[in-house]
Parts: structure tokens; sequence; C-alpha cells
């Protein structure tokens, strides 16, 4: 999967991403970086439970604050269930 950078428009591929549930609805937050820029884009898909599903893009995102994200996600090991109890999984479900 890539998206495009916010900043320069390249498509990136994605670095990581977790899905997770919150009352019901499912979310799924990737993470692409640029190394051109220096920052991250975020996709976030939001899944209700009791309506349409939304997906939006958000950044940029920082490289520290990106770079922490993506190393809380790759401590989980199965970041695509959203039913997993990983402490990752948990801080995103709060």
């Amino acid at each position: 999967m890539n998206l495009k950078c916010v900043k320069c428009g390249v498509l990136r591929d994605r670095a990581a991403f977790i899905c997770y549930e919150v009352m019901g609805d499912e979310y799924i937050e990737s993470y692409f970086f640029c190394p051109d820029c220096g920052v991250y884009t975020v996709e976030v898909y939001h899944d209700h439970f009791l309506g349409p599903s939304t997906a939006s893009v958000q950044g940029p995102v920082s490289r520290e604050a990106g770079d922490a994200a993506v190393e809380k996600i790759r401590r989980c090991p199965k970041p695509s269930s959203k039913r997993c109890d990983c402490p990752a999984h948990r801080e995103y479900s709060r």
C-alpha cells in the first residue's frame, strides 16, 4: 500500500500500520514516511459501527513523532488484529 506525501506529493510505501477498536468502531492507522521531506503522512480509516466508514489523511507529522508511533506499532506481534491485547494495542484503543 502507498500514499502520497502531504508535502511533496510523491507516492510513499507504508512504514507501519495498526488496527484497533474503540467502543465497537474499528480504526486502521497507517504511517508513510517521506525521506525527501523527513516527515510522515498518516492515513486513518474509521469503520463506524453505526454509520458509514470514513478515511482521512493527516500530516505532516514530524519525524520524531512518526518514528515513535512506528516503533510502538512494530513492538506488536499482530498489528492487523484489532483483538490483540499487547501494550501497543491497549494504548491505541484508549
